[in-house]
């Protein structure tokens, strides 16, 4: 079986390499970028399996990353677990077509359990 490919979008240079660690140790592929442009270059190249993304983050947010990625045909039905801070905005990123929000900080096994939950693994 094909490791499935995640792509994180996060601005926290140290969340991010904990996380990628956490992931690949997991068996997934990762690719990493640390605003919401960066996250689109490089899904448009990679075209992962599954986004998680960040809501605050500098140069554009989550939630601008989230509606320009479903105007691409090609990346609209990735799906997305939004990670923040706000515990607030989840009825927002629900209607946009989130999969998924957790509110950092969070145990990496309730993170892997959704992942496994979305694109299995």
């Amino acid at each position: 079986m094909e490791n499935k490919k995640i792509l994180i979008i996060d601005d926290e240079p140290d969340f991010v390499k904990m996380l990628k660690m956490r992931l690949e140790f997991s068996g997934y592929e990762v690719a990493i970028a640390f605003d919401g442009d960066e996250g689109l270059e490089i899904l448009r190249k990679e075209i992962p399996d599954l986004i998680l993304l960040d809501i605050m983050m500098p140069n554009k947010d989550g939630y601008t990353f989230l509606l320009d990625m479903k105007k691409d045909e090609r990346t609209r039905e990735i799906p997305v677990i939004a990670l923040t801070a706000k515990a607030g905005m989840k009825d927002l990123f629900e209607l946009e077509g989130a999969k998924d929000y957790i509110v950092k900080p969070f145990e990496s096994e309730h993170l892997l359990a959704k992942i496994r939950e979305v694109v299995g693994g």
